[in-house]
């Protein structure tokens, strides 16, 4: 499949009308296909972004010439993804994804975070017989109703009890779960890839019926912030967190035992919903500061000059990708070990996985104390950047996913 192509992304969130790192990958896979000159739609649900966000999006990204947006926005509003939810159809999405696919004969059609247009969504065809239909489990949707597998909103889901943690979760039970539609939608997926082995591994622990392959995130090159890195944005020494601040992203954890860090300082570069009980639970804490959100560009000489990163999730990560922001500045990462995370961490040789606080501890005051340590695996972080999550190494294993489904698609059955 090397000749330039036709690409159809369907999916929930897109930026700017997105808020994490589901929407920021498809961005970043969407401009790197245009770059290589192939033409990319994506079509995303406004309607599902002002259902959590009322407000218009609060940060602007660049469009690229070869990729064209279709926003879904309906006269109903919220109406639609509401609708969507309960019966897992795009109902009042619809007439507008059905005049995109009509609009060019796709070669590829892949989907994403679909979680708001419906598995229904998935049998879509376009003009072309031929087209690979390809699915990225961004997250755990496929098998979690409520996404993320943080079961009653208190703790990782280990034994699944889906009805009641959905109503402690605040969320319509949605009944087509229980109809066999997401067996029979998938069916027209020609195969489905998740970020992490781990993520692939629970997706078949927790029963979902279609082989799943690894295929890694990744990130673009930023040499420049470790070639030519800025001033130090701080003057003091200092870990650094980045990420939302949601319960499920652990910040609470590092705040608890920072008392034990009187040396160093932990910045903190997000906001979320539980920002507020963040900032009250650090408030007696002068060492810890909020930085409010960030944009990449400015995140740059954050990591470089970091220590290192932590990453404190306390539930099932699909990947770690704050990791590999840190490894692309020659950054060490210090990880919990639990879902996604140890992986690239151990993948790459670029940091720690801790169990414990006190494994953590250990770990945050070796690094501090030997810089020569932390330059190591500062740079082993690097390399498996550059093996593993970088664009080249994405597209590469991307391309081959296309053209083995091609391949089987154009051998006649027998």
């Amino acid at each position: 499949m090397s000749r330039h192509l036709n690409f159809l992304h369907l999916t929930t969130f897109y930026p700017p009308y997105g808020f994490g790192g589901d929407a920021m990958q498809l961005y970043r896979l969407a401009h790197a296909l245009g770059d290589a000159g192939h033409n990319v739609d994506v079509v995303h649900c406004v309607d599902s972004y002002h259902l959590l966000h009322p407000a218009a999006p609060p940060v602007q990204f660049a469009e690229h010439p070869n990729v064209t947006r279709h926003e879904l926005r309906s006269p109903f509003g919220s109406l639609s993804p509401l609708l969507t939810q309960q019966t897992g159809r795009p109902w009042l999405k619809r007439r507008a994804i059905d005049e995109v696919l009509r609009s060019r004969k796709f070669d590829v059609i892949h989907f994403h975070n679909v979680s708001l247009l419906g598995p229904e969504i998935l049998r879509v065809t376009s003009g072309n017989r031929r087209a690979v239909k390809m699915y990225t489990t961004h997250e755990h949707w496929l098998i979690c109703p409520v996404h993320v597998l943080w079961k009653f909103n208190r703790e990782p889901c280990r034994e699944p009890e889906c009805l009641r943690c959905t109503l402690e979760a605040r969320r319509p039970p949605q009944l087509w779960r229980y109809t066999g539609m997401l067996d029979r939608m998938s069916a027209h997926v020609d195969q489905f890839v998740a970020p992490s082995r781990f993520t692939a591994r629970m997706h078949a622990e927790r029963g979902f019926s279609k082989p799943v392959a690894h295929l890694p995130n990744f990130l673009e090159r930023v040499d420049g912030d470790w070639r030519n890195p800025g001033p130090r944005p701080h003057p003091n020494p200092y870990f650094l967190f980045v990420g939302r601040l949601e319960l499920i992203k652990g910040l609470q954890t590092l705040i608890a035992i920072w008392e034990k860090m009187p040396n160093h300082e932990l910045l903190v570069a997000g906001t979320g919903g539980y920002e507020s009980q963040l900032r009250a639970m650090a408030s007696a804490n002068p060492r810890i500061k909020f930085l409010g959100p960030l944009a990449q560009n400015d995140l740059g000489s954050l990591y470089y000059h970091s220590i290192a990163c932590i990453v404190p999730s306390v539930t099932y990560e699909t990947f770690g990708l704050t990791s590999v922001e840190a490894f692309a500045r020659k950054t060490p990462a210090v990880v919990r070990d639990l879902g996604a995370l140890p992986e690239v961490v151990e993948d790459s040789g670029g940091g720690f996985v801790y169990r414990n606080d006190e494994e953590l501890l250990s770990r945050l005051n070796q690094l501090a104390a030997s810089p020569v340590l932390r330059a190591e695996l500062g740079e082993k972080g690097y390399q498996g950047f550059l093996r593993s999550w970088c664009r080249e190494a994405h597209l590469r294993q991307y391309f081959a996913f296309l053209d083995g489904i091609a391949e089987q698609k154009s051998v006649p059955s027998r």
